[in-house]
């Protein structure tokens, strides 16, 4: 699989498949695509399917394939931002905000991560289950936004806004702490808690998050200006 990512600030990935290579994405994710493209629904089990609900994805994935010689497909994403591509290997898994996945080779595996402490999920602002990619092979992955990138050194931390953290190697830990100070909660403006992230790996961050947005706009729906 060859691909390209076109355009800013609505990217599309496009890919190019030889014969029998196929992509999985969630549903909607195919913006066009060559005819010699098969595309086949699948859950690929009970235990997969209800673990990508719970991680903001559709219960079913569609699997692209190139027939009768090669073909293209192309994924485009929801919201403003960037697409990256990954590389996926063992040892070299990623955790991903929820609804980041966008599509991947078929050796790439979509699972639920669980947060190991709960008040991480309630408090920390990236949601108690975020989406594992693991397996083999090329994963694209939404940023809300502009990308920034950190390397963190074993034990360095960094504390992020909710919903700043767009993605990470599954080697950090993620944790909650509370703002401290009465006056920085109740006039700060930045809520109870920051999330925060800890090496060793490299760490994504986003400029956009798409939560903040939708609350940017929210008294202009409010008012009606």
């Amino acid at each position: 699989m060859q691909y390209q990512i076109i355009g800013e600030p609505l990217p599309v990935v496009e890919c190019q498949l030889a014969q029998g290579e196929s992509m999985i994405t969630e549903r909607g994710s195919m913006c066009w695509m060559s005819p010699n493209i098969r595309m086949e629904t699948g859950a690929g089990g009970f235990s997969r399917a209800l673990g990508r609900m719970f991680s903001g994805e559709a219960m079913f994935q569609n699997t692209y394939t190139a027939e009768y010689g090669s073909g293209m497909i192309s994924f485009a994403s929801s919201f403003p931002g960037s697409i990256r591509a990954i590389d996926i290997a063992p040892g070299r898994e990623i955790v991903v905000q929820k609804s980041g996945f966008l599509a991947s080779e078929m050796g790439v595996e979509l699972s639920v991560f669980f947060q190991k402490k709960l008040g991480t999920g309630f408090f920390g602002g990236e949601g108690f289950i975020l989406q594992r990619l693991s397996g083999q092979g090329t994963a694209f992955v939404e940023i809300d936004g502009c990308t920034v990138e950190y390397d963190l050194a074993p034990g360095q931390q960094m504390v992020v806004d909710t919903g700043y953290l767009a993605m990470c190697d599954a080697t950090c830990s993620i944790d909650i702490q509370s703002v401290k100070g009465v006056k920085n909660v109740l006039f700060g403006g930045e809520g109870l808690f920051n999330t925060v992230v800890t090496g060793p790996g490299k760490i994504v961050l986003q400029t956009m998050p798409i939560t903040s947005f939708a609350s940017a706009l929210g008294p202009f729906f409010a008012t009606g200006k």
